[in-house]
């Protein structure tokens, strides 16, 4: 059973969110601030914490800087207003894996919450020994290697790499362009939603037969993007 963690400081949503999840399967805790998460943390593993950026008290984002220089906790901030987009790149920059803004819809809460926790379970691509096998092609993560099905090697950049690595390692799941963001950690000043649109265009290129209509790096239209086909997971 995942552990959720919610730092909130309105103690009606704590509740609301309580029964939301525990309703759902997962194990929760809720607290209003950072010293009675770290109490949680201290005693207890958790997988992934929801963060309101608006407390009355203390900077989420401090909270935020924290929890993922862990490496072992995913993050979703939560902004009571709509997020600004400082708030939203600094958030991404600092390692948190979504983002969402109250008021929010229960099912989407639901669903941000599950693709984070898939994305945080990825092993960081410079411990991943597994390769990939997909439509002929392979992609050795160690050797940071791509290879076609003609068995010629194809050079990737390294946002080109870390954004298929992303897309292979959860096949047939759709991910946000923020969600690809953070998975990639392709976090700098130049990286935003079209940067992420430019890079699934390269990618194309250089895999697909006809880029016009890709069968591998499919697009969700005003969702995101899926990796179209089954991948066999090999372990060194």
């Amino acid at each position: 059973m995942k552990h959720v963690a919610i730092v909130d400081d309105d103690s009606t949503i704590r509740a609301i969110l309580v029964e939301l999840l525990s309703h759902h399967a997962f194990k929760v805790s809720a607290v209003a601030d950072s010293q009675h998460l770290n109490k949680i943390l201290a005693s207890d593993p958790v997988d992934l914490v929801l963060v309101d950026l608006n407390l009355g008290h203390e900077d989420g984002l401090d909270i935020v800087r924290k929890l993922t220089a862990r490496d072992d906790i995913a993050v979703i901030i939560v902004s009571g207003e709509r997020l600004e987009e400082a708030d939203k790149v600094v958030g991404l920059e600092l390692g948190a894996v979504d983002y969402i803004t109250k008021p929010f819809g229960m099912r989407e809460l639901i669903a941000r919450i599950k693709a984070a926790l898939r994305i945080r379970n990825f092993r960081p691509v410079a411990l991943d020994k597994r390769t990939y096998h997909f439509a002929g092609w392979t992609l050795n993560i160690r050797r940071r290697r791509l290879t076609s099905p003609s068995g010629s090697e194809v050079k990737l950049t390294s946002a080109e790499f870390n954004l298929l690595v992303a897309l292979v390692r959860t096949p047939h799941e759709i991910l946000s362009r923020d969600q690809l963001i953070a998975a990639t950690r392709m976090h700098n000043e130049e990286v935003f939603d079209r940067s992420v649109d430019v890079l699934i265009l390269r990618l194309r290129r250089k895999l697909e037969d006809d880029p016009s209509k890709p069968k591998l790096v499919k697009t969700e239209r005003g969702v995101g993007y899926f990796f179209g086909v089954d991948v066999d997971v090999a372990y060194a």
